[in-house]
C-alpha cells in the first residue's frame, strides 16, 4: 500500500508541475525549470552522502574502532541481502539515526552517541534495520526525484511573476502572487507526504529485517521522548536534513513545525504492534524471519 500511495503522490506532483507550466503558458520555461532543478538535484544526489555526513560531523567507524556497532550492522545487512554499508558515529546527545547514499553499493548508516547510550541491543537492531530498509528500497532516489519536481515548481512559480504568464491567462498580478506562494507550498506538502509514506514502509520492512517489530516500536517510543527534550544543534542549523532521521530531530525553534516530514510516532508504533500481533485488530501474527545478531555488551565499543 505504501508503494501505491507514493506513486499517487508523485503523480500529483507531476500534475501540479504540468498544470503550473500550462498556466504560465510556456512549454520552454517549463522544460528549462525542470532541467535546471534536475541538474541541481543530480549534483546533490551524487554528493548528498558526503555533504550530510559532514554537516553532522559524522566520523566513520569500523570493526576495530566500534566492533559492536559494526558487527550489528553487518549482521542486519546480511539478513537484508545488502552490501555492507559504511558506518558512522555522530557525537550528539540526542538519540537519532539516518541512512544516506545514492544506492545500496554506496550507502552509509549513521547513529548518534546518544542513541547508543539510550537503547538496548534489541532496540538498536530495530533502528538500524529501519535505516537499512531505506537503503534497500532506494528511498534516497525517490526523495531526490520529488525534490527535483518541488524545486522545478518553485522555479516555475517565480517565472510566472517575472514573465507575467498569469496576465496571458487572466490571473493578473494578485493571481500570479497567489500562485507564487501556494504552488511551492503545495509541492512541499506533497513532498513531505511522500517522505512520511516512506517512513511507514521503512518501519515495516525494517521489522521484517530484524525479525521483531516490537524492538523498533520500543525504540521509537524512547527516541521520541528523549528527542523532544534534547536539542540537536547540527540538525537545527541544517533543517533540510530533518526528513532523513528516524525521528524528527527538530523542536528547539518556532519554525521547526514547518518541517513535519515524519508521521506521528504513536501511529508508527501502533502499526508495528499490529504487525507483531498485539494490536486491537491485529489478526494472526505475520511470519517474520528470525535474525541472528551478535550478542554484544553495552559497555564495550561504542557503548563505552
Amino acid at each position: 500500500m505504501g508503494y501505491v500511495k507514493t506513486g499517487i503522490l508523485m503523480a500529483a506532483l507531476t500534475a501540479l508541475f504540468v498544470g503550473i507550466g500550462g498556466l504560465i503558458g510556456g512549454q520552454g520555461g517549463m522544460v528549462f525549470a525542470l532541467v535546471l532543478a534536475g541538474a541541481m538535484n543530480l549534483f546533490s544526489y551524487w554528493n548528498s552522502d558526503r555533504m550530510v555526513l559532514a554537516m553532522h560531523q559524522a566520523q566513520e567507524v569500523d570493526a576495530r574502532t566500534a566492533p559492536d556497532l559494526h558487527a550489528l550492522v553487518a549482521g542486519l545487512a546480511r539478513e537484508a541481502g545488502l552490501p555492507m554499508p559504511k558506518v558512522y558515529l555522530i557525537e550528539a546527545d540526542q538519540p537519532n539515526a539516518f541512512a544516506t547514499g545514492r544506492n545500496p553499493d554506496h550507502a552509509a548508516v549513521a547513529a548518534t552517541t546518544g542513541l547508543m547510550r539510550a537503547l538496548s541491543r534489541e532496540e538498536l537492531a530495530g533502528v538500524l534495520a529501519h535505516e537499512l530498509a531505506h537503503i534497500k528500497h532506494r528511498d534516497t532516489l525517490i526523495m531526490t526525484i520529488t525534490a527535483t519536481f518541488a524545486g522545478a515548481i518553485a522555479m516555475l512559480a517565480n517565472f510566472a511573476f517575472f514573465f507575467r504568464g498569469g496576465d496571458r491567462n487572466g490571473m493578473g498580478l494578485f493571481g500570479t502572487l497567489a500562485m507564487m506562494i501556494l504552488a511551492p507550498m503545495a509541492a512541499g506538502l506533497v513532498q513531505m507526504a511522500i517522505s512520511r509514506s516512506r517512513e511507514y514502509e521503512a518501519d515495516r520492512i525494517g521489522a521484517e529485517i530484524c525479525g521483531r517489530p516490537l524492538w523498533l516500536a520500543s525504540a521509537l517510543g524512547k527516541i521520541e521522548g528523549l528527542a523532544q527534550r534534547i536539542d540537536n544543534p547540527a540538525a537545527e542549523r541544517h533543517p533540510a536534513t530533518a526528513h532523513m532521521f528516524i525521528i524528527n530531530p527538530l523542536h528547539a525553534l518556532p519554525q521547526d513545525r514547518l518541517f513535519a516530514s515524519h508521521p506521528a510516532t504513536e501511529n508508527r508504533i501502533a502499526r508495528l504492534r499490529k504487525m507483531a500481533g498485539q494490536g486491537k485488530a491485529s489478526g494472526p501474527e505475520r511470519p517474520l524471519r528470525p535474525t541472528v545478531i551478535p550478542r554484544v555488551s553495552r559497555h564495550e565499543g561504542p557503548w563505552r
